[in-house]
């Protein structure tokens, strides 16, 4: 490792990166792919569209414009890999918090601009996680839901916040409310058997079948066989989009039918809850960013620094 950030901080590599992931890259301004080059500024070719006249370069247009210090972003992004704190990595990096948790989500909502991947076959999709007692009354079913580790429901958090719009909660709190209420963030997530997976951040409270249509059916092939629980809100969804929709009743304590289950999704939702853990607890504005974090580093897909810096640079 040490052999590692050694060859890192030497900024030319970083800008060799940059350079070759937004090759012949169309002008951020108006899309058109005429341009010349244009001089330089800051290690970086400077290219100007023939279109609209706009000066543009790698970085224009990016969530990474105009950060600073380049030659220590290739071990920030190990550190993102190794899923450290902001503490940890700036003491790692040698940047001041604030700027370590600046570039931790730049980094992250540039990553997430990648497309998201078609889900096909048979694709789950789950936002309620799995109820801890079939028998008990559905009132302390749903608050019990709220509080266990694969429900994706994640208690609203201001943190970081200057101006509460509610009563501070010491160390985070629990909800004035039993059950699933406004004061939870809802994560909703579909995934394949090919492990593809999307998420969705929806807002507060339960999910309704007019957030599933606008999140899920842009992702969904036209042939697809989705499979959720037994909430009303996705029978609706899919007699309205004329999706194939299958249900498992987890209430009356169901897990599968054959090949019909949601095990896949929830071992997502668990996974995440547990590695979300060691930031002690997240602010809600910044909720996406986590779930996007994990599912690139549970796809296993970016396991290099040199590609976050790709697909961050040129996503899709």
């Amino acid at each position: 490792m040490q052999g590692f950030l050694a060859a890192a901080v030497d900024p030319k590599q970083c800008l060799a990166l940059i350079e070759a992931a937004a090759e012949k890259r169309p002008c951020p301004h108006c899309g058109g792919s005429r341009c010349h080059r244009c001089g330089q500024a800051n290690g970086l070719q400077r290219y100007r569209c023939i279109g609209c006249r706009h000066s543009f370069n790698a970085l224009t247009g990016t969530p990474l414009a105009r950060l600073r210090l380049r030659d220590k972003w290739l071990p920030n992004l190990q550190c993102l890999i190794e899923s450290r704190t902001v503490r940890a990595a700036a003491e790692r990096v040698a940047v001041a918090k604030s700027t370590s948790f600046r570039w931790r989500h730049r980094f992250i909502a540039a990553v997430r601009q990648e497309r998201r991947p078609r889900l096909s076959g048979i694709a789950e999709s789950d936002e309620g996680g799995v109820l801890a007692c079939k028998r008990a009354p559905l009132r302390r079913q749903r608050a019990e839901l709220a509080e266990t580790p694969t429900s994706p429901y994640h208690l609203e958090s201001q943190k970081g916040s200057r101006h509460l719009d509610r009563p501070a909660r010491k160390r985070g709190g629990k909800a004035t409310r039993r059950g699933i209420s406004r004061e939870f963030d809802c994560i909703l997530v579909a995934r394949d058997r090919n492990r593809h997976t999307c998420d969705f951040v929806t807002g507060r409270g339960p999910v309704t079948a007019r957030q599933l249509a606008t999140h899920l059916l842009p992702v969904l092939a036209h042939d697809v066989l989705l499979v959720s629980d037994s909430a009303k809100a996705y029978e609706v969804f899919a007699k309205q989009a004329g999706v194939t929709h299958e249900a498992v009743n987890v209430q009356a304590g169901i897990r599968a039918r054959g090949a019909v289950h949601i095990q896949g999704v929830n071992g997502w939702h668990r996974r995440f809850k547990t590695w979300l853990r060691r930031f002690n607890g997240v602010a809600s504005r910044y909720l996406a960013n986590y779930t996007g974090w994990q599912r690139v580093l549970d796809a296993a897909a970016l396991t290099a620094p040199a590609h976050w810096l790709r697909v961050a640079v040129a996503p899709g």
